[in-house]
């Protein structure tokens, strides 16, 4: 797959037809063609596109035009610290920027000077050393900085629209014409499962401004704000991460009649909790991916859907789990590391997620290899399962376990605003009950919303565990020394 079969579908569509919808104009597939035709000879002396901007049709018709003219797309997340956007422009030699946002990017120093506008954005450039890239790069994409600094994944177009050709294929059976973007189109995963895969089948992207949508920064989460959105828009299809399906389910029944299909991924999600959103009228499938691989490797969907499972993989992709239990992913998508200067295996991309595929070919996810805590009494304990049970509870909003060396697991928890000890205590308890004695919770922390704002969680809301150990370290400390388990609140 290339992307002049992208575009060629995109030319398929009748001209008035309405392609991308934004919060003041809509664009039909006409002027979306023009204007990627207008854009992309301007980027003729331009190596490396940085975007940093909110979601938009303008952002979606930028990186379109990058990859029409054959230049490199680099998305810039806006929840990056200032340290993590120098980082990145830096290590991709970035030397053309537009943006919504251009005095965060004075404030770096970085040589950048406005020298035009385009729909708005700054269109900022700067002199600086070519940095060499894999052959082939058509997208770095940044991990979403679990470990502080953001990793630079060098991604290939025949990979990137592998992705959505067979994310397309595996949903041709249901009649999605409409598609809400929820995430920051700076994710890769719905830049290339929420634009590519849409654009390939003929579908109207909706893409509203994130603040639109119920993104608050420091703030969290208005759930109220997305739900009005989705009666509003009335899509078909949306992508979510755990947190913001909870944070839905958390404000109880909506209108949800329109939707046909809700992909859940960015980390683990507790079987308990799809089956309360579809109880609420929630079509919930979860798929399981990675930057590495072009985002998205296995997904659930109707006709194959297991519960407790992430799905069967993908036409396009390998996959297979090691005499040790990791998962290995072949993937057309990943062409090697910012700086890495070697190529990815052969084998396959060692993922350090573990887990095992079932007779059926579902692949069923069971922690993170880094992560994995060895109880005192010598028990494997991965702590992603323990805090899917906690928040599948609903006054449990974010949860991360800890317990590496000791008697019994300790956690951080975020609790439902409104909720009180006594409700919480419950919800442990509830928890605790579907776990095996070595995996229970024998104490806890109450804390503020884990966010990018506060280093706590990446840009799709998995709790960065480091941040949280050094945070609560004293506390966590404090609970182990505390006999009579008297619970810390923070």
């Amino acid at each position: 797959m290339s992307a002049a079969q992208l575009f060629a579908a995109l030319a398929a569509r009748e001209a008035a037809a309405v392609v991308l919808r934004g919060d003041s104009a809509s664009w039909s597939t006409s002027a979306v063609l023009d204007e990627v035709a207008t854009l992309s000879p301007l980027l003729a002396d331009c190596r490396v596109l940085a975007v940093l901007a909110d979601n938009s049709p303008e952002w979606v018709i930028a990186d379109l035009a990058a990859l029409h003219a054959g230049r490199v797309h680099l998305p810039l997340p806006a929840f990056f610290t200032q340290a993590q956007l120098a980082h990145a422009l830096e290590q991709t030699g970035a030397d053309t920027l537009l943006t919504d946002q251009p005095d965060r990017i004075r404030m770096l120093n970085l040589g950048y000077t406005s020298i035009a506008t385009w729909r708005g954005l700054a269109w900022m450039r700067r002199e600086c050393a070519p940095v060499d890239l894999p052959v082939g790069t058509v997208k770095v994409s940044f991990t979403s900085g679990s470990s502080g600094t953001p990793k630079g994944v060098c991604l290939s177009e025949a990979g990137l629209l592998q992705t959505a050709v067979a994310l397309v294929e595996t949903l041709a059976d249901l009649p999605l014409a409409r598609h809400l973007a929820v995430l920051p189109l700076a994710l890769l995963l719905e830049n290339v499962a929420g634009v590519y895969a849409p654009l390939l089948r003929g579908a109207e992207i909706v893409l509203p401004g994130l603040a639109q949508l119920g993104w608050r920064g420091m703030a969290g989460f208005d759930a109220f704000a997305l739900r009005g959105v989705i009666e509003r828009e009335r899509p078909h299809s949306l992508i979510l991460v755990p947190e913001l399906l909870k944070a839905l389910l958390a404000h109880g029944q909506g209108d949800y009649a329109s939707l046909r299909f809700v992909a859940v991924g960015g980390a683990r999600c507790d079987a308990a909790l799809i089956t309360s959103a579809r109880r609420l009228g929630l079509p919930v499938y979860e798929g399981y991916g990675l930057t590495e691989c072009g985002s998205v490797v296995s997904l659930n969907h109707p006709g194959a859907d297991q519960a407790g499972t992430v799905g069967q993989a993908l036409p396009h992709v390998r996959v297979a789990v090691d005499a040790t239990r990791e998962i290995r992913i072949g993937s057309p998508a990943f062409l090697g590391y910012l700086g890495n200067g070697g190529k990815p295996e052969t084998s396959g991309f060692s993922t350090g997620d573990l887990g095992h595929l079932d007779h059926a070919g579902f692949l069923h996810l069971s922690g993170r290899r880094k992560n994995l805590l060895v109880t005192a009494f010598g028990r494997n304990v991965a702590p992603e399962w323990v805090e899917a049970a906690l928040t599948a509870q609903p006054e449990i909003v974010q949860a991360v376990a800890f317990g590496d060396a000791r008697p019994w697991l300790a956690a951080v928890l975020v609790a439902l605003p409104g909720v009180d000890a006594t409700a919480l205590a419950r919800a442990v308890e509830i928890a605790n009950a579907g776990l095996p004695d070595y995996a229970q919770v024998g104490d806890w922390i109450v804390a503020a919303p884990f966010t990018p704002g506060n280093a706590q969680a990446t840009g799709n809301g998995r709790p960065i565990r480091a941040a949280i150990a050094t945070c609560y370290g004293d506390a966590i400390a404090a609970l182990y020394r505390n006999k009579e388990h008297s619970h810390v609140v923070l």
